[in-house]
């Protein structure tokens, strides 16, 4: 676990946690680390809501299935980001959602029943590590309002526009990348994959943006 512990500390369930504590923590906390290849499910709809993930390296995509088989991607999480915390501290019965690496990908799952509850030890990061599950969930929240903000812009323009200017706040930059690939794109925004690729096509034409593959520039 120790080649884990510079991911670790930048992973906000962990953040103010003294390095030396920490190590003795992942034990409490019934950790275990998994290897994924690319678009292997971590985890899968339907499943028991029993563990919170963290991503040690690489990234992975919350994704929902429809009854019809479409697909929306609701988030993509990177190394040091968490997963799955909503509904494993819910404690709903099965998970609503699946997990799919989007590239090779290193996962630490944690037992969110060890986190809630303290052990027989009674370990004082407890109260940290709770404070910081609260904190990461009010955030998580917040992205999820924005990302509705987005999703319920009436066009294919309109959604394109506002998921590309949030992300270019998030990064500080006009000129940055996205986690997406063009259809990966269309299943974030909900929208058909030719009808994006259509307005982007346009914008272009219009000096508005320009784009290759993932990177884009707002003019």
């Amino acid at each position: 676990m120790k080649k884990y512990l510079e991911i670790l500390k930048s992973c906000p369930l962990f953040e103010g946690v003294e390095e030396g504590e920490l190590l003795s923590m992942l034990h409490c906390l019934d950790a275990r680390v998994d290897v994924y290849d690319k678009k292997y499910t971590v985890m899968t709809e339907g499943a028991p809501a029993t563990y919170i993930g963290a991503v040690l390296s690489g990234a992975v995509q919350i994704v929902q299935l429809d009854y019809y088989g479409n697909r929306s991607i609701l988030s993509e999480v990177g190394a040091g980001g968490l997963f799955a915390e909503a509904f494993a501290c819910a404690g709903v019965e099965a998970l609503p959602v699946s997990v799919i690496a989007s590239e090779p990908s290193e996962i630490m799952l944690l037992r969110c029943h060890c986190i809630l509850h303290t052990c027989s030890k009674h370990c004082s990061h407890h109260q940290a590590l709770i404070f910081n599950l609260m904190r990461d969930l009010a955030n998580k929240s917040l992205q999820f309002h924005q990302r509705i903000e987005i999703t319920s812009r009436r066009t294919t323009r309109e959604k394109l526009l506002a998921y590309l200017n949030v992300r270019a706040r998030e990064m500080g930059s006009a000129s940055f990348d996205t986690p997406f690939d063009r259809q990966e794109l269309a299943d974030y925004l909900e929208v058909d994959r030719s009808g994006l690729s259509a307005e982007i096509s346009k914008l272009r034409a219009e000096g508005v943006l320009e784009s290759h593959r993932r990177h884009f520039v707002l003019l």
